[in-house]
């Protein structure tokens, strides 16, 4: 059974919410938690996936995020009014598996719950599956000192550099690959 932690930002009750995930076979936890205890909420409760009930995402919700993904990653479930694309975007770089604007009906709860399920665990797989050649880029770059852009774009440099060394490396197949960069750049 899914231990399930609600988080709140609002004033509305979510008593409905909560009997809904209850029927349909969750266990749910007894406290709601605040965005700002979301972190020693998930220390202390353990729970197995988050649901978050929000008019619209503070920045601070979404710092409380990626503090607890870092830490102790979980599915998470965002309820919002706010359809801004770029909001939705922070949120999902926040950690937020799945973001649904608007429309709560209980009988969507459970195939909600279990897409945001599969999409995290695929992503944690993801995470841990090896790429080919990735022991020897790691080498490689564990020789060399580390090197930061001034300003502060390391994974846009980390990919342009990867990028390049895909281009480059002498492998089948990377003449096609090295032509395609070459005629993007004009030669």
């Amino acid at each position: 059974m899914l231990r399930v932690l609600l988080v709140t930002d609002t004033d509305k009750p979510i008593g409905d919410l909560r009997d809904a995930l209850a029927r349909l076979g969750y266990e749910m936890l007894a406290s709601t938690a605040t965005p700002h205890a979301l972190h020693s909420a998930v220390q202390s409760e353990r729970p197995d996936v988050i649901i978050i009930d929000t008019d619209s995402p503070s920045r601070d919700t979404l710092e409380q995020l990626a503090v607890m993904n870092a830490t102790a990653p979980r599915p998470v479930l965002m309820f919002s009014h706010d359809s801004n694309q770029q909001l939705i975007r922070d949120a999902v770089g926040a950690g937020v598996t799945a973001y649904l604007v608007e429309g709560l009906e209980t009988e969507r709860l459970a195939p909600i719950l279990e897409v945001a399920l599969a999409r995290f665990a695929q992503g944690i797989a993801t995470a841990r599956t090896p790429r080919p050649g990735r022991e020897r880029t790691r080498g490689a770059q564990a020789d060399r000192p580390r090197q930061t852009p001034a300003d502060g774009s390391a994974e846009n440099h980390r990919a342009r550099r990867l990028r390049h060394a895909a281009q480059t490396r002498d492998e089948p197949g990377c003449e096609a690959r090295r032509g395609r960069a070459r005629g993007r750049r004009g030669g």
